[in-house]
């Protein structure tokens, strides 16, 4: 058994975010020491894949449901999911660097005279570049 404290340490968790997680039903304290919280060693695990799951983009909730009182049970087709949404984002991405990249080495004498940031800007009007902030809420 450890203390908040002691998880918060091995973790790199603050302890508002231990109690926030347990009060999401991500993690489960088994008994007070004192005051303070008390977890099986367990729980260390179960933070590195709430870290893992967050760095992939899913959601708490989404985390949450992949936990059952045996353990982790991750559905592929989830996973599979999360994955073409990032190949759809890196492609989103790349083709917005190269744009920019692009438009900063043109010749031309300003923005609007570069052919290729001409083709972009138009691509962007007709739909075909999605907003980036659209693209990123889509994974979290």
């Amino acid at each position: 058994m450890m203390d908040i404290t002691e998880i918060s340490k091995r973790s790199g968790q603050p302890a508002s975010t231990l109690r926030y997680y347990e009060e999401r039903g991500l993690i489960k304290s088994v008994g007070r020491n004192g005051l303070k919280r008390t977890f099986d060693a367990n729980v260390l695990e179960r933070l590195n894949l709430i870290s893992l799951g967050q760095a992939a983009g899913f959601s708490l909730d989404e985390i949450k449901d992949m936990f059952t009182p045996e353990g982790p049970n991750i559905d592929r087709r989830k996973l599979e999911q999360k994955a073409d949404e990032l190949d759809a984002m890196i492609g989103r991405l790349s083709l917005i660097r190269d744009a920019l990249r692009s438009t900063a080495n043109c010749p031309a004498p300003s923005h609007m005279e570069c052919p290729n940031f001409r083709r972009v800007v138009s691509a962007a009007g007709r739909g075909q570049i999605p907003p980036l902030d659209r693209g990123l809420r889509q994974v979290r």
